[in-house]
């Protein structure tokens, strides 16, 4: 609570201003104007399913629901606040477990009923330095590493202080300071953290930009890395690349209020992605390492990234199960995009154990593989109204831990709207 009470402390007099339609009467002043409203209403149904481990088949009918409101505050020009909500509703259907309702004889979906402060923040920008106070959503690069997880209906957000910058050309610099974060799981308060965000990103040309970091997550672990990425064209085809390597070492910042985690952080990470589109033809291949455990060193994990994007959608190696062993996954991709057809992928994932680390479980690096597919388009009768259909199938590992087959299905509608 205390956290939240910090985000609110940032915009004392939004309500008020609301209340009052943004104008404080006797004196002309405005408290709140050029108000922009933006909100998203997201239905779906999600169904889960792990082999041969005592659980029933999961299903999940549940809707977000968002509202953010932003305006200019007091009429000092590039001062303006924001308020926004979100709430998950399963509409009293709950055969599964969201981890947190007690329905621990379903398999796992993690969406569960929930309502949450989701945004509450003010922001001034001063020619092209930009400084923000409270909680907000925060996605940096790829969202490897830093993101809101914004495919799980409770988007994570970030308690936080900034300032970033882009005085120098092509050259976007940011330094944050997280002091709490909630959602995705029902939590009754924002968890407790102290950490510290520093980012560089500078551009050199179309074809390369340069990306530096260091996430300094408290009592966890930082992690500091480099990634080339760009756009190159050739031979009709647009092809995006991005090279990256990062390491894991001791946590700096420290919570003095908590044990630090045990185990002395000495990890590594590598990311080669490339991808083409060829006249809606799209093709690609990846290949990431994360290393795993050796002696008492740890296994490299993302902590606050938006994972469902990577390593197979059915999330088998979702953070907190990934392999002690390190994970290796090859994957590649096809598909097909066009207007009035929409977009259509495919990916087959290939997963082994980090072969310079102990070996998994059953000594073995056998992992598994999965198949995942994807097919989304705008629906016309309904302006900015989306629908997607979404598959996942994990086929077992010969590993300790991965031998269960998963498939997991989604049928969502995303409808999004904006008043000025």
């Amino acid at each position: 609570m205390k956290k939240l009470l910090l985000s609110m402390a940032t915009v004392p007099l939004i309500i008020g201003g609301l209340s009052v339609s943004a104008s404080a009467a006797d004196n002309g002043l405005n408290i709140l104007n050029d108000i922009k409203v933006k909100g998203e209403i997201r239905p779906r149904f999600e169904t889960a399913e792990v082999s041969n481990n005592g659980k029933d088949k999961a299903n999940a009918l549940t809707a977000r629901t968002t509202l953010s409101i932003t305006g200019t505050l007091f009429d000092v020009k590039n001062l303006t606040t924001t308020v926004g909500i979100a709430s998950v509703n399963n509409f009293g259907y709950t055969k599964y477990n969201s981890t947190s309702n007690g329905h621990t004889q379903y398999d796992v979906i993690v969406d569960p009923q929930q309502a949450m402060i989701s945004e509450a923040s003010v922001d001034y920008k001063t020619g092209k330095t930009a400084l923000h106070a409270g909680r907000s959503h925060v996605n940096l690069d790829n969202q490897r590493f830093i993101g809101t997880v914004g495919w799980r209906q409770m988007e994570r957000s970030y308690d936080s202080v900034y300032v970033a910058d882009n005085s120098v050309e092509n050259l976007n610099l940011l330094a944050a300071w997280v002091y709490g974060f909630q959602g995705v799981k029902e939590q009754a308060e924002a968890i407790d953290t102290n950490t510290v965000l520093l980012h560089l990103d500078y551009k050199v040309m179309d074809e390369l930009s340069i990306t530096a970091y260091d996430y300094m997550i408290a009592n966890t672990h930082d992690t500091m890395g480099i990634a080339l990425s760009g756009k190159v064209s050739a031979a009709g085809a647009k092809i995006n690349y991005r090279a990256e390597y990062a390491v894991q070492k001791d946590a700096t910042m420290k919570i003095h209020t908590q044990t630090p985690t045990t185990g002395k952080a000495s990890a590594n990470y590598m990311n080669i992605d490339v991808s083409a589109n060829i006249n809606g033809l799209l093709a690609g291949v990846n290949y990431e390492v994360l290393s795993g455990a050796k002696g008492s060193d740890t296994t490299f994990t993302p902590t606050l990234g938006t994972n469902h994007k990577f390593n197979g959608w059915a999330d088998v190696f979702y953070v907190a199960s990934n392999p002690s062993g390190g994970l290796k996954d090859a994957n590649i991709h096809l598909g097909y995009k066009a207007k009035g057809f929409g977009k259509f992928v495919v990916f087959y994932h290939d997963f082994k154990a980090d072969t310079d680390m102990a070996a998994t479980s059953g000594n073995t690096d056998d992992l598994g593989s999965e198949i995942d597919a994807v097919y989304v388009n705008k629906i016309s009768a309904v302006k900015n109204l989306k629908g997607l259909v979404k598959y996942a199938q994990y086929s077992a590992g010969k590993a300790t831990g991965y031998t269960n087959d998963k498939k997991v299905a989604w049928l969502m509608l995303d409808y999004k709207f904006s008043v000025k």
